[in-house]
């Protein structure tokens, strides 16, 4: 390796790069953070170290490689994942409320028995989304005679489901 830059463009924020010349043996940061370094192992080429990822670090990462056998990019896509924060209660109605909080992507909210209630998304200005569903029975008789009602969260990041009974 002759020299190795890292070009950094995140979707919120102003591009950085990362440029290791090998004849000088240095590194020189572009407008980086403290949290991108570049790291060195015997034997093997630099590598891109991203300390404590979160959203902030969401964008393109493109390599490009000059040797002596030629110049070579690839460029790849960061996307962070934010697990949900569930919660199952009791509503003003004596319904089941089911929330999954601050998830990116957004979770999925389904219910047992089956509800036709839709779920209410509202964005925050991190990129994550909250999500809600009150359940509503309709035409749904409730199973065994009682009223346990199950909300089950879907997420890329895992999935997690409750039962209550209001």
């Amino acid at each position: 390796i002759t020299m190795l830059t890292w070009t950094i463009s995140p979707k919120v924020g102003s591009p950085c790069s990362l440029v290791y010349r090998a004849d000088t043996n240095m590194t020189n940061r572009i407008n980086c953070s403290d949290n991108l370094n570049l790291t060195f192992i015997p034997g093997l080429a630099p590598a891109l170290e991203i300390q404590q990822v979160g959203i902030a670090q969401e964008g393109n990462y493109t390599c490009e490689m000059v040797s002596t056998h030629g110049n070579f990019h690839t460029t790849y896509h960061l996307t962070v994942l934010v697990p949900p924060r569930p919660s199952l209660y009791c509503g003003q109605q004596g319904s089941p409320v089911c929330e999954a909080a601050v998830g990116k992507p957004p979770a999925q909210l389904s219910w047992v028995p089956e509800s036709s209630s839709t779920a209410e998304e509202k964005g925050h200005d991190n990129g994550t989304v909250t999500v809600l569903s009150r359940f509503s029975a309709g035409n749904t008789s409730m199973t065994s005679m009682t009223n346990v009602t199950t909300c089950m969260v879907s997420h890329p990041a895992g999935n997690w489901n409750e039962s209550i009974a209001c």
